[in-house]
Formats: C-alpha cells, sequence, structure tokens
C-alpha cells in the first residue's frame, strides 16, 4: 500500500460522507406518509444528523493528536454501517421516529468523525497543488451524493418505493469496503509535517473567526438545497419522484461535483477568494429563482445552480484557512468543520420551521450573501498583513 491508496480512501470517505447527509432525504416524503411524521419533525431529523456531527467536531477539536487516526478511521466507518442498518431495521422494532432517530445518531457520529479527519489526512500526504488536491477530494463528496440519488432512484424504479428497507443495507457495502482499506493505507497526519500553532494563538486570531463565520455560511448555503431538494422537487413544484430526485438533488449534486473538479484542475490560475465570491452572488440569485420561478423547470434549474456555487465554498474556506494560518493542524479542521455543521443544522432547520418550502428557499439567500461579507472582510485582514 502507498500513498495513492491512502488519497484512494480518503476519497471514498467524502463519498461515505454523501451516503450519511443524503440517503435520508430521498426518503423523507415517505416518511411522512409511512408513519405521519410532520414536516417539522421530518426537519429534525436533519437538524439531529448535523448536531451530533457538531458534537462530534467538538471532542475532535479537544482530542486532537490524542487518539489513533487510524482507529477513528475505522470508528468512522463502523458508526455509519450501524446507522445505515439501524435506519433499515429501527423503525419496524421501535416507535417510528425514535427508530428512525437513533439510526441518525448513529451514522452522524461516523459522518462527524470522516468530516473531521479527511480533509487533514490528505492535507498531510506529500501533493504538490494542496488547494487543487482539496477541492478534488471535497469533488468526491458531489460525485457520492450523485450517485446515491441516481441508484437509489433506480432502485425504486426497480423494486418500488414500499422496499425502501432493502437500501440503506445496500449502501452499507460501501462503508464496509472504505474501512477495509483503512485498515491496511499509510498515514501522515499533519502534525507529523507541519509544526503546530498554539491553540491559544489560533483561537485569538481574527481570520480563524472569519472563517468560522464563512463556514457557517457555506455550510448552510449547501445543505438548505441539499436535504430540502428532494422534497421541494416532489411536493413544492408537484413533479414526479423520480424526475423531481434526478433533476433536484441529481443535478444539485452533478453540478457542484463540476464546480469543485473545475477548480482542482484550473484553480492555480484563478484567485480563490475571488472565485468564492462570485459563486456567493451566483447562489443567492439560485435561491431567488427557486423560490419565485413560477415554472417548475426554471425553479429546478435554481437547484442546479445552486450545487455549481455551493461547491467551491467549503472546501475554499478549507484550503484559505491551512494556508493563512499555517500549523493549524488537526484542531482547526475540526472547529472549522464545527462551524460548517452549525450551518448544515441551521439552513435546513430554518426551511422546515417556516412550513413553506417556497419561502424557506427565498430565506436561504441570507446565506450567500452573508458569506459575500465575510470574504470582504477576510480580503481586507489579507491586505493589511501584507501591508
Amino acid at each position: 500500500m502507498t500513498y495513492r491508496h491512502t488519497m484512494y480512501g480518503c476519497y471514498g470517505g467524502y463519498v461515505v460522507q454523501a451516503v450519511v447527509n443524503n440517503l435520508a432525504p430521498l426518503l423523507y416524503v415517505t416518511f411522512g406518509h409511512k408513519y405521519g411524521l410532520s414536516l417539522g419533525l421530518i426537519a429534525l431529523l436533519s437538524v439531529i444528523n448535523f448536531a451530533v456531527q457538531m458534537s462530534v467536531d467538538v471532542a475532535a477539536a479537544l482530542l486532537a493528536n490524542k487518539l489513533s487516526h487510524r482507529t477513528l478511521m475505522l470508528w468512522a466507518h463502523g458508526f455509519v454501517i450501524a446507522g445505515l442498518w439501524g435506519l433499515a431495521l429501527l423503525p419496524e422494532i421501535m416507535p417510528p421516529f425514535a427508530g428512525l432517530l437513533t439510526a441518525t445518531v448513529l451514522y452522524a457520529v461516523g459522518g462527524g468523525l470522516l468530516e473531521v479527519l479527511v480533509s487533514p489526512l490528505l492535507e498531510a500526504l506529500p501533493l504538490d497543488n494542496k488547494a487543487a488536491a482539496m477541492s478534488l477530494l471535497h469533488s468526491f463528496y458531489c460525485w457520492g451524493h450523485a450517485a446515491v440519488v441516481v441508484l437509489s432512484t433506480l432502485f425504486f424504479a426497480l423494486a418500488g418505493i414500499n422496499k425502501w428497507r432493502l437500501l440503506p443495507l445496500l449502501w452499507s457495502a460501501l462503508p464496509l469496503a472504505n474501512m477495509i482499506l483503512f485498515t491496511k493505507v499509510p498515514i501522515l497526519t499533519l502534525e507529523d509535517t507541519t509544526p503546530s500553532m498554539p491553540r491559544r494563538r489560533l483561537l485569538t486570531s481574527r481570520e480563524f473567526w472569519l472563517f468560522m463565520a464563512i463556514m457557517v455560511c457555506a455550510g448552510a448555503a449547501e445543505q438548505c438545497m441539499s436535504q430540502w431538494a428532494s422534497a421541494f422537487a416532489e411536493a413544492g413544484l408537484g413533479v414526479s419522484k423520480t424526475a423531481g430526485d434526478l433533476l433536484g438533488p441529481c443535478m444539485f449534486a452533478l453540478l457542484m461535483g463540476t464546480s469543485r473538479a473545475f477548480y482542482g484542475k484550473k484553480g492555480d490560475k484563478i484567485s480563490l477568494t475571488a472565485f468564492m465570491t462570485g459563486c456567493g452572488f451566483l447562489c443567492a440569485a439560485a435561491y431567488f429563482t427557486a423560490a419565485l420561478s413560477p415554472l417548475p423547470a426554471a425553479a429546478l434549474l435554481g437547484c442546479g445552480l445552486c450545487g455549481l456555487s455551493v461547491g467551491i465554498m467549503w472546501p475554499g474556506a478549507f484550503s484559505e484557512a491551512s494556508r493563512m494560518l499555517p500549523g493549524g493542524g488537526t484542531a482547526m479542521f475540526a472547529l472549522l468543520a464545527l462551524a460548517g455543521d452549525v450551518g448544515c443544522a441551521s439552513g435546513p432547520a430554518l426551511i422546515g420551521m417556516t412550513g413553506s418550502l417556497r419561502t424557506g428557499m427565498l430565506m436561504a439567500a441570507v446565506f450567500p450573501a452573508a458569506l459575500i461579507v465575510f470574504l470582504k472582510l477576510l480580503n481586507t485582514r489579507k491586505e493589511m498583513n501584507t501591508k
């Protein structure tokens, strides 16, 4: 095994993360019909998912550098497997919502560990263009998201939505295979390759807190659409589940991956903060289009453009933070992931609280707008530091 295999394992880790965050939302309408759950209760599943991931982020930040990264990666995949099996089985042997909630907590623990560990593991590898590699890594989350939608939609078409419990069992084969890979691959950590920054210096850095704010906005801008695109297309726009999933969340994921892959190839020729700022404007326009257009086709186009625009936000913030705050280490990535998960939890929850998917989509435009402001403040700090 070589570091190339480690890189492949990191790619696989983000595909597993895509399963954690995007499989259940394809079933939100099904959960509502089968178990009589309200929009607010269904939204709570998304909130709990990211709230648990936030708790794991905090724990990882406190315990960074004290636990074996290999062991934690194996635990991460094990929790995801347990959660996917729980999603299939627990609603039948427990009160349905309690079963769904328990499964969500289990796979969210695994997802939180993956989120904290995968990016710094790749960052520590001996690679030439770290920003491009990071963007390419995060594109695998998008390809995984698209695969979840396409393959799950194919499953529904062939087996029927009533057989949905088989689906998480089938998807559990992926984290199992990646877990086996991580028993063998060589692992480096940022602490092995870069002198650590004192924790106090990190926490008193204004740039760090600007990155935290940017991550909140990035997480919310991404997950508002990612978590609700399927339900928005099916219930809000009135299109069929198959067409809605393929034209809503699938197009969102493919265009998000395209954005990340593009920056992964061309990133060395483009200003990252300028690219992120332009994407912020496009994201706000996409949410307005989805919320206000009377034509379902135009609203679905807004879903896709949202994916294209949010693609660079999360990995871009990670890359800039790693460049501007060298030595932040795994603890910095854990705290940034925590901030991203705050956005991932609060954004979809905001939409659920409105009681109207169109109104929620309109309100979601505040997150890319705020991201633009924070990027401007970050650029001002960069200019001050170079004088």
